[in-house]
């Protein structure tokens, strides 16, 4: 599998595991201190060919996501279940599977604008996803198979929203779960 964008993780090991998985271009952040020169090799691929933010599921991770998608708010966002990036109490895409590597960059999302909000905190509700003592389990099942990751109730419903997740595709992302 070719990725045409260009894919930023976190560091060396993340490189590695994507490379045994896809034929793919990375640039690593080398963590939270981005460099200015690494900035501009962000924003070079960014304006030539796209980037996929592809980060840890660990804070570390989301905290660089959010200051990557802060200055290039189009980009493509692929996300990983935590238990695939799970080994001997460590969490990156360095400890995935090839498998689970593929299939969470053939789900990655940009960002889609459009008026109003599809999902509400109701919706939430209705689908089991808030309020109840499995809700967390469902939103890690459902955010795996959407393709959009784990998130609490709120950053979820924002996530449903900003990817522009169709009613029907969320229907039948419930009915697999």
């Amino acid at each position: 599998m070719k990725i045409k964008e260009i894919i930023v993780v976190e560091g060396r090991d993340d490189t590695d595991a994507i490379k045994k998985s896809v034929d793919a271009i990375t640039i690593e952040t080398h963590g939270y201190g981005i460099t200015k020169a690494t900035w501009g090799l962000i924003e070079k691929a960014y304006n030539e060919k796209g980037i996929i933010v592809f980060t840890d599921p660990d804070h570390a991770g989301e905290q660089i996501r959010r200051r990557i998608m802060e200055k290039f708010p189009d980009a493509k966002e692929a996300f990983l279940d935590r238990r695939a990036a799970a080994k001997d109490g460590d969490v990156g895409i360095e400890n995935a599977a090839p498998e689970d590597i593929r299939r969470a960059l053939e789900k990655a999302r940009c960002s889609v604008e459009k008026g109003g909000e599809a999902f509400t905190m109701d919706d939430m509700m209705t689908a089991g996803l808030v309020g109840q003592a499995d809700s967390s389990q469902k939103r890690d099942k459902l955010g795996k198979t959407l393709g959009i990751g784990y998130g609490n109730g709120k950053i979820f419903l924002q996530r449903l929203n900003k990817f522009g997740v169709s009613r029907a595709e969320f229907e039948r992302a419930l009915q697999e779960i």
